[in-house]
């Protein structure tokens, strides 16, 4: 298990820089770029919405949480592309799971774009359901949940 932590200010560059790195295979895919890479990244650090996961002083995960009424919402969950197949993404949901718990929260949400059927994959296998789908800002997306024990 490798560390995670809040990040800082300092942290917005890499941030954003693993962040492209990790969507930029989407784009041709879905015909822009992705939520994630056109967000402001700063924000959301300042607003404490972002965790990196660290190896030594790199940055090859992340994972964006909003508390929502009744739900912690995952709005993005980035790895370093030379980082995946290492679990890095079974450990941020982890984290999200643990955060929601602590705050006395009962589900964790995420949605994807309809078009990274990778990523809804991934989400099944690690407990989500799909609950709904929409279109919103010009894309389809899938909604999923995760209830807590």
């Amino acid at each position: 298990m490798l560390p995670i932590r809040p990040a800082k200010a300092a942290d917005a560059p890499a941030v954003a820089a693993l962040t492209d790195a990790a969507y930029a295979h989407y784009v041709p895919r879905i015909g822009r770029k992705p939520m994630p890479m056109l967000d402001d990244h700063a924000a959301r650090i300042e607003r404490g919405e972002v965790h990196v996961l660290e190896q030594g002083d790199e940055i090859l995960g992340l994972i964006s949480l909003i508390e929502e009424p009744g739900s912690l919402l995952i709005f993005s969950v980035a790895i370093a592309p030379h980082a995946r197949g290492r679990g890095l993404v079974r450990q941020l949901i982890g984290f999200a799971e643990t955060e929601a718990r602590r705050l006395g929260i009962s589900s964790v949400q995420l949605y994807t774009n309809v078009k990274m059927v990778e990523n809804q994959a991934i989400y099944r296998h690690l407990g989500f359901v799909e609950t709904r789908r929409a279109t919103g800002d010009g894309l389809r997306r899938v909604f999923m949940e995760k209830r807590l024990a």
